[in-house]
């Protein structure tokens, strides 16, 4: 039987002496996209930092191609394909489009197609072509975030991970964004997507965890036949 592409095992964690996962379980494996759903402040983003190692687990483990990686060091498990674009596009703002750009390619595995790689990025956001000699200071939050997806890919992902991509973005933007997001999944690349918005979601990911209070309660495929009622009453704990 072939290992998930990553596997979280009963994971617990939190911050200081305060817990926000409780032993929780989920897999990417014969579905390459997901997607995390639930509400604000009940885990979602906790375990995306956990996974990508900037905390560390209490108990419980992560695997990546069968390999533990609770607790490595995030060099290492970027290095080994696993990319994070965290939320408010942390980029270095005094530094052009194309700069920041290049930096997600610092590993060698990546240094050695950032050539190729930037003209995808660029066929992928052309405003970013457009834009590249200018400081990232000067661009809009949509802009900005198109910037960070760039940079994760020029990393060469095996798995990416976005914590709300579209957090703050126009309507326009949004569909701009969501359209990048399933031209990327379609390239081959596997996604875990933190989201709240729900249509959102169904077009992107193929199966969905609800994570609340720190634990998955429930899980789904987008197939199914369930109105956004539904989802939003599992969503609140009312199902």
């Amino acid at each position: 039987m072939t290992a998930p592409l990553l596997e979280v095992r009963a994971l617990s964690t939190g911050y200081g002496r305060t817990p926000v996962l409780h032993e929780i379980s989920l897999e990417l494996g014969q579905h390459r996209r997901i997607g995390l759903i639930g509400p604000n402040g009940h885990g979602k983003t906790t375990l995306l930092r956990a996974i990508s190692g900037l905390i560390a687990p209490w108990s419980g483990d992560i695997f990546l191609h069968g390999n533990s990686i609770a607790g490595a060091d995030p060099a290492k498990i970027v290095s080994a394909g696993l990319i994070h674009v965290a939320q408010a596009n942390a980029l270095f703002p005094h530094m052009t489009v194309a700069e920041n750009l290049r930096l997600g390619a610092y590993n060698k595995r990546a240094r050695a197609k950032s050539g190729d790689t930037l003209e995808q990025v660029y066929a992928l956001f052309p405003k970013l072509r457009e834009r590249r000699g200018q400081d990232c200071r000067t661009l809009s939050g949509g802009e900005r975030q198109m910037v960070s997806i760039g940079a994760a890919l020029m990393a060469q992902p095996e798995i990416l991970m976005l914590d709300e991509p579209t957090l703050g973005l126009s309507p326009k933007l949004k569909a701009e964004l969501c359209s990048a997001i399933e031209r990327i999944s379609e390239s081959g690349v596997p996604t875990i997507v933190v989201e709240q918005d729900i249509n959102f979601m169904l077009r992107l990911t193929d199966y969905f965890y609800l994570i609340h209070q720190g634990q998955v309660t429930a899980e789904f495929r987008a197939d199914q036949s369930l109105d956004n009622q539904k989802i939003m009453d599992m969503y609140l704990g009312l199902d």
